[in-house]
């Protein structure tokens, strides 16, 4: 089993981030559930030693409002979540619909095209198969053979998500079946890219919700839920911080709306294939440059998409993009990142180094992200 560290860049200083989960299995675990845990000391336990006995104290008023409702959306939403078994590791799932199909994220599945899924609420595992993965958006749904006894898990509009809502995350962390981490909304609208790696060739999500729940490894294609009990991200991505040495940037972690997530399985559900991303495209293909002075100058452009907004724009391989609607785009992460948050038919001033060495800006129609 392998734990893959996927790590990308955002705006913030001294930050990288990686997935919450790949395929990934614990070190020592042998089953999801793990094993049965050291009865606890209780609290009489003291009085042998001469300690005072403590009472437990039930909470009161809000708290105990507040403890009901974790209580209640956990018992709802739990069933709805699954662990997905992959030849090369594990990650979660979320029950879409009553015939079996389940949204996850696409570097859960990988290149897998057969799983298997467990269910929080126990039970013997069951076969699954892929339907179709949506690499560019880290979205992908797969079918159970046995859809019987499911209970699909209820979306909420994530459009209407606010900073301060309290929020859940439900997944399998380090093969932890059933787990539940708690935090706040801690920004909307961020968008950020994954890098290339095996069995993913990366995605940059757009409008991302990012959230101070815990997110770890086996946390990824799960749910974000706000206390109506309603999904409203799927957890992707957590951050570790190079400083640290790789490691772990306690309280940030990301997730893809459940907006997006609903748009794109039904798509594939209904087409077998995405349709419409509803994401903006420049239409070329291309790597990050190096200048003189090491540092990244911009985006070589290394082929450029026959129909797309580039081509009828002028745009040719060998140009170098440093810029778009001046802002500067000395990575393709950047540029990745400043085309995913417009929309298609947006028309903008890409700054270009030609191959002999002038500079010049053209303005270009921006085309549609195809789908896979």
């Amino acid at each position: 089993m392998r734990q893959p560290m996927r790590k990308i860049a955002t705006g913030l200083a001294a930050v990288l981030l990686l997935t919450g989960c790949g395929p990934f299995a614990s070190v020592g675990a042998q089953s999801p559930t793990g094993a049965p845990a050291a009865t606890p000391p209780t609290a009489t336990t003291g009085a042998a030693t001469g300690a005072t006995p403590v009472t437990p104290v039930a909470p009161s008023g809000p708290a105990q409002a507040l403890e009901s409702a974790y209580e209640q959306v956990i018992s709802n939403v739990l069933p709805s979540i699954v662990q997905i078994n992959t030849k090369v590791g594990l990650g979660s799932g979320i029950v879409f619909d009553n015939a079996g199909h389940i949204v996850t994220n696409a570097h859960v599945v990988g290149e897998a095209t057969q799983m298997t899924v467990a269910f929080a609420t126990g039970g013997a595992e069951r076969s699954a198969r892929l339907v179709r993965s949506f690499p560019a958006g880290d979205l992908a749904v797969i079918k159970v053979d046995d859809p019987s006894g499911l209970r699909p898990a209820t979306f909420g509009d994530s459009s209407k998500v606010r900073v301060g809502q309290i929020v859940l995350a439900m997944g399998n962390p380090l093969g932890l079946s059933g787990s539940v981490t708690e935090g706040i909304v801690s920004a909307v609208g961020r968008t950020i890219s994954e890098p290339q790696e095996s069995g993913s060739p990366g995605a940059t999500i757009a409008n991302a919700v990012q959230t101070s729940a815990a997110i770890n490894p086996g946390n990824s294609g799960g749910a974000l839920v706000n206390l109506s009990g309603h999904v409203i991200g799927i957890p992707t991505l957590a951050a570790t911080n190079p400083d640290l040495g790789g490691g772990a940037a306690p309280g940030i972690g990301f997730a893809i709306p459940g907006n997006t997530a609903v748009d794109i399985a039904n798509q594939i559900i209904k087409d077998g294939k995405v349709t419409n991303s509803r994401r903006a495209a420049l239409g070329i293909r291309g790597s990050t440059v190096v200048g003189s002075d090491g540092e990244p100058s911009g985006v070589g452009v290394a082929r450029v998409e026959q129909g797309g907004g580039a081509a009828k724009a002028g745009i040719r391989a060998g140009d170098v993009i440093v810029s778009v609607n001046d802002k500067p785009t000395p990575t393709i992460a950047d540029l990745t990142e400043t085309i995913a948050a417009l929309q298609p038919g947006t028309r903008v001033k890409v700054g270009l180094i030609r191959a002999g060495g002038s500079r010049t800006t053209i303005d270009v129609t921006l085309g549609q992200l195809p789908g896979e």
